[in-house]
């Protein structure tokens, strides 16, 4: 077998820094009539390249097969994220003058979330989304969506339609694309020459920082710091301008790029200061990941197994990708963990892939009356402890695994 190549600068990858064993795609939710047939299991092993310093995994899925008809991430059921794009959208609007004349163009739009906050201003918006099911739900609220990915070659025929933007976004989809240059050559042909781009993505820096190891899955190409994330926005003639340090997905980044080269924020030298002293340039820069993934793993499952031994009643709240990471690296399954709830009816009386955990609806918690709840996408427990405070009345306690075991007073 040929040995993997970068995705940005094609040099080989031999450099592992992670390495979580075998799991399924992340986000390939099991139908329980379904559940006597075998799934897919997939080396999940993170490469650093050594010439460009991009964090990767290998490519097993096209994105055809991740981003498919039945694609179960809808964004709209996170307050706190729906909050994070209020804010966004009304920052953005006044930061750039944004009015009627303007457009705004969303990469990965999803359901459109994000646009509306732009329509409802009176601002004229368009949406591009692989996933048919999410972008159907987009157009029908009266966002105009292309439902299609984006390459060089769709990003420069949009553009020849009249589809380029004064605003470009892209949240949390950098991340998603195997075939990174292609993609990010789609962005420049979209960003009007006056225009702007912002692209926010989990900041690498943080994931190795607080050991948020479940953030890497299959669907999760490429981790970025914002050296790498500059180097391949400059080989596509996309200058950063700025950048925002941001607590979403655990410390995030929004930077800001125009197609013409000026000098960069004070923000963009600090963070980049911040990276050199964490030698993200090193392999040393990753010594600690695999450490501090399998110290979680072991807090975690002597809690779980106590909690067991004790006849201490464990569930989980959230079935998020990185639910699938967390719990197959652990090897957690009903014994453990018997079930899991979440707000969203695509997900709910699904099985989480690889342990078939079933996902319920979060009312089931107050039927069940845990003692603990295991909350797996920590990056909201403050929303979540909010929704469940109920949990309280009857001496329930909330539990997170990341950045280390901890239970929520």
């Amino acid at each position: 077998m040929n040995a993997p190549v970068c995705r940005f600068c094609a040099a080989e990858l031999a450099t592992v820094v992670a390495d979580l064993g075998m799991s399924p795609p992340s986000n390939a939710l099991v139908d329980p009539a379904r559940q006597s047939q075998p799934e897919t299991f997939y080396p999940l092993r993170l490469f650093v390249c050594e010439r460009c310093w991009l964090v990767q995994l290998e490519q097993f899925q096209s994105p055809a097969d991740i981003f498919s008809d039945d694609y179960a991430y809808y964004s709209s059921y996170s307050t706190t994220w729906l909050a994070h794009v209020d804010a966004f959208a009304a920052g953005a609007i006044a930061r750039f003058g944004l009015g009627p004349k303007s457009l705004v163009v969303e990469v990965a739009s999803n359901d459109g979330y994000l646009l509306r906050r732009f329509a409802d201003r009176g601002i004229p918006v368009f949406g591009i989304e692989p996933a048919r099911n999410v972008a159907e739900t987009a157009i029908a609220d009266g966002i105009p969506t292309a439902i299609e990915f984006l390459t060089a070659a769709a990003g420069s025929e949009l553009a020849a339609r009249g589809h380029a933007g004064d605003l470009v976004v892209g949240n949390n989809v950098l991340a998603h694309v195997p075939d990174l240059n292609d993609f990010v050559a789609g962005l420049a042909a979209l960003v009007k020459s006056s225009g702007v781009l912002t692209l926010e993505f989990p900041h690498l820096l943080r994931m190795v920082e607080r050991s948020e190891f479940d953030t890497i899955y299959h669907e999760h190409f490429s981790y970025f710091s914002l050296a790498s994330a500059t180097a391949v926005l400059e080989a596509h003639g996309l200058y950063v301008i700025d950048v925002d340090e941001l607590p979403t997905h655990g410390g995030s980044l929004r930077v800001y790029a125009r197609r013409m080269r000026s000098t960069p924020s004070a923000a963009v030298e600090r963070v980049h200061n911040a990276e050199r002293v964490a030698a993200l340039t090193t392999v040393q820069g990753y010594a600690g990941l695999q450490k501090n993934a399998e110290a979680v793993k072991i807090a975690l499952l002597e809690f779980l197994i106590r909690c067991k031994r004790d006849g201490a009643k464990v569930v989980g709240y959230g079935a998020p990708a990185k639910a699938t990471t967390m719990l197959n690296f652990c090897g957690i399954r009903t014994d453990l963990l018997p079930y899991t709830v979440d707000r969203s009816p695509h997900k709910q009386g699904k099985l989480i892939p690889g342990v078939r955990i079933p996902i319920d609806s979060p009312e089931h918690i107050t039927y069940t009356r845990p003692d603990y709840v295991l909350i797996l996408p920590w990056n909201i427990k403050d929303e979540v402890t909010k929704q469940m405070a109920a949990i309280r009345d009857w001496g329930g306690r909330f539990v997170v695994a990341i950045p280390e075991l901890t239970v929520l007073p």
